[in-house]
């Protein structure tokens, strides 16, 4: 079979020896072409990395940028369980091992053993007092101590003397922390005005309040009494602000241990904790913002 003629001209498109094209064009030509373009997207990706560094360099490594944008803290509960349910059967070890087991490890960091180097903790006194300052997020000081938390405070839901916090006894302890928020100054409240009148008792200085109390009308008087237990009963103002993981390392949350000492058995109940304050909001959005609700369920039978 004859060869086909467009088969040399094709070979000879690709490769023209005569010439020295490649492609119909020549080594020239395709390195001017190369070279045009690694200019260009060179001269492009050098516009985006200096546009990168440049916004970087606005940037801090300590401070939140939106933190106008930062909603109020959240509201959160140990032990943490799904659907935030708390139920067990006090003749059953076994369904509150778990509880008791998570109220441990959280705690565990809060050991005084844990608090005992003095360049990285401090004492910042047994009663509630004014905002520990301890520079600008931006200054040279450097890593800020923490204050030490002692367990004891917690008083029977420290988990010091009865490691099964209440719950073999159907006084189930709840730990309560607010969430850590960046250079964040709880305020507490100025007025009694949007603090339910049970709760106003519980507003003193320094301190942003805690009170659980039933979410459903229906189960008004099956809770029975709480008892609190904490730096002042609520979350006291030395602890604060945060001044996040690079300079503030070692930072311990304050506590509050809620104990139920009467809870009616064999009953769901519905209870919902809050704190108060005059920066801090309530979102139907977020179920946990500045507060939470719980099932506890202690059964006998």
């Amino acid at each position: 079979m004859p060869a086909n003629k467009d088969d040399g001209g094709w070979k000879q498109f690709v490769w023209n020896s005569e010439k020295g094209e490649f492609l119909g064009r020549t080594g020239g030509s395709w390195f001017k072409i190369l070279l045009f373009y690694v200019i260009f997207y060179g001269c492009l990706a050098g516009i985006f990395i200096g546009t990168i560094q440049a916004l970087l360099l606005t940037l801090s490594n300590f401070k939140p940028t939106w933190q106008d944008r930062v909603a109020p803290p959240g509201l959160t509960h140990f032990p943490r369980s799904d659907k935030s349910e708390v139920s067990f059967n006090l003749n059953d070890v076994e369904t509150y091992v778990p509880y008791t087991k998570a109220l441990k490890e959280f705690l565990a960091k809060y050991d005084e053993e844990s608090q005992r180097d003095q360049l990285k903790f401090e004492d910042c006194g047994e009663d509630p007092s004014e905002y520990k300052n301890r520079g600008d997020l931006e200054s040279d000081i450097g890593i800020r101590k923490a204050c030490r938390f002692s367990k004891t405070v917690l008083g029977p839901c420290s988990g010091i003397e009865d490691r099964e916090f209440g719950f073999k006894d159907g006084k189930p302890c709840l730990i309560v922390k607010l969430n850590r928020i960046v250079n964040f100054r709880p305020r507490p409240p100025s007025t009694n005005d949007s603090i339910p009148e049970e709760a106003q008792p519980k507003v003193q200085p320094n301190v942003i309040p805690i009170y659980c109390t039933n979410k459903k009308e229906e189960d008004a008087g099956k809770i029975g009494e709480i008892k609190y237990y904490g730096i002042g009963g609520g979350f006291p103002l030395q602890y604060y602000p945060y001044y996040g993981k690079l300079l503030h390392p070692h930072y311990l949350q304050p506590l509050v241990a809620l104990q139920f000492t009467n809870l009616t058995m064999n009953t769901e109940l519905r209870i919902e904790c809050k704190v108060f304050g005059d920066n801090i909001h309530y979102s139907e959005k977020d179920r946990y913002q500045g507060r939470f609700d719980i099932k506890i369920q202690v059964n006998s039978l």
